[in-house]
């Protein structure tokens, strides 16, 4: 049963801020216990996409389509009922933890603000603040309510992140690239943690990234963004297996690879579009070594292929890496 469920999803600037929208009918699916990544360059709509599942909307945006929590249409929500979805049923984890929290405020404040409003008495929530930091790692649980932001490492600080996020039980977990900044080893560390408590909680998960290694360490599907739209949709292992999609193939053929005898990473040539361009056909033409004169006048749409979906006038056929 779905958790979240995204329908053609489109989000407009207003007049003359941009040429072409920064979500253009975007659609997806994170079913509960699930992990999902969503994959793409910087400056693909992976963050909006995101943020969107919070209402979080960029300013004066215009926003077309539904995004389901639970089954309540987030644009359509209530204020007070965004309040409870954002209580209790969805939370997200940010880029930079350090712009997470209150570098004034001590980790304590961070974590039991909100359970106090939500009616949760001081002592139990200062309580409850201490399971969570004991079940994301973190050693003395009790002295750390105490400290503040910048007497904790960048991968201890995540850990906070990651316990504030889950103080209310929500159903749907937002991980937004929650290991950009942080060493490869506290990286693992991280994402075993998240992973852990996910399985242990029945929690939905959606994991944005640019990392597709990454992203097929951990997801059950993978969505991969361009430009502001789904071009690509498969379960993980069949998305390295074999791509439907020339972009797709070109993030796997960029991909550093440390076995003996790997060929040599070989960069995407061209540069990813900016909400100020609005090719006509597929955004992607331009970059792709296998476009056709139709590629650049026919707008594809996701066709089912197999268990996945591509949009690519050409995905019937073997795209190589």
């Amino acid at each position: 049963m779905a958790i979240l469920e995204i329908k053609d999803l489109s989000i407009r600037l207003p007049d003359g801020h941009a040429a072409r929208p920064i979500l253009d009918s975007v659609s997806l699916r994170v079913d509960r216990g699930e992990t999902v990544g969503l994959v793409g360059e910087s400056g693909s709509g992976k963050s909006v996409a995101c943020r969107s599942v919070l209402g979080l909307l960029p300013e004066r945006s215009r926003a077309d389509g539904e995004v389901n929590v639970a089954g309540t249409n987030v644009l359509t929500a209530s204020r007070a009922q965004l309040r409870r979805l954002r209580s209790h049923q969805v939370s997200m984890i940010f880029q930079d933890p350090r712009a997470s929290l209150n570098p004034m405020r001590r980790i304590g404040d961070f974590l039991t603000e909100g359970l106090r409003a939500a009616g949760v008495p001081s002592a139990a929530a200062g309580t409850r603040a201490e399971e969570l930091l004991e079940a994301v790692g973190i050693r003395d649980p009790r002295g750390a309510l105490r400290r503040y932001p910048h007497q904790f490492s960048g991968g201890m600080l995540q850990r906070v992140v990651i316990a504030g996020a889950l103080a209310g039980e929500p159903e749907l977990l937002l991980a937004d690239e929650p290991t950009t900044a942080l060493d490869v080893t506290t990286q693992a560390e991280v994402i075993s943690i998240l992973t852990r408590l996910q399985a242990e909680r029945g929690t939905g998960l959606l994991f944005v990234t640019h990392d597709l290694e990454l992203a097929a360490a951990i997801c059950d599907r993978i969505y991969v963004m361009y430009a502001g739209r789904i071009v690509e949709a498969q379960p993980a292992t069949r998305l390295f297996e074999n791509p439907r999609h020339p972009y797709t193939a070109g993030l796997l053929a960029s991909t550093p690879r440390l076995e003996p005898g790997a060929a040599p990473p070989r960069p995407i040539p061209g540069q990813p579009l900016s909400l100020a361009e609005a090719p006509s056909g597929c955004a992607f033409a331009a970059r792709c070594p296998l476009a056709e004169p139709q590629c650049s006048a026919q707008t594809p749409t996701l066709r089912e292929y197999g268990d996945g979906l591509a949009a690519c006038l050409r995905a019937d056929e073997e795209v190589l890496l």
